[in-house]
């Protein structure tokens, strides 16, 4: 089997390793919308395990870590290796009225792609509009997608597990 690393896709973990689902749902009950065959289908494709220790609010070495030791392979060190997280004020720009609000949490529950259901509503903006993306996870592989396609996008934390996502055309 490959070497798990930081950027080693969720769903190729999924694929690789028997009962790697429940050895996620074990490690983060966080992990369980994993049960959603439309999160294993599209974000489980882009996500990495560094992406999905974000969604999780764990840190990305102890995941990593934990995965490795569940399949047998040797843990990485973490020396050296803690990532500064540089916490941005929030911009002004994203206290201005969204457009559209979409709830990512109720697209999953109707077996929907969030990040393919906002991309359908940001085609449809004008420059200078803002989606919110409201969910109970950072939407981590969302917010990378939508950077690699230009949009300007930060990411609030409402406490409780709530985020709120601005994506800005």
């Amino acid at each position: 089997m490959k070497e798990i690393t930081l950027e080693t896709k969720i769903a190729d973990l999924l694929n690789d390793y028997n009962g790697m689902q429940d050895i996620l749902i074990e490690i983060n009950p966080k992990f369980e919308k994993l049960n959603n065959p439309v999160l294993r289908r599209t974000l489980a494709k882009i996500a990495g395990v560094k992406q999905a220790a974000v969604v999780g609010g764990m840190d990305p070495m102890d995941l990593l870590n934990q995965l490795r030791i569940a399949v047998g392979q040797d843990p990485v060190s973490v020396q050296g290796k803690k990532e500064v997280v540089t916490v941005l004020e929030r911009p002004s720009w994203t206290f201005a009225e969204p457009k559209a609000i979409l709830k990512a949490d109720e697209i999953l529950d109707r077996e929907k792609n969030p990040l393919a259901e906002a991309s359908k509503v940001l085609k449809q903006f004008k420059k200078g509009d803002i989606l919110g993306i409201i969910s109970d996870f950072r939407p981590e592989p969302l917010i990378e997608a939508f950077e690699k396609s230009g949009y300007t996008v930060y990411c609030q934390s409402k406490g409780d597990d709530r985020f709120v996502t601005y994506v800005k055309q």
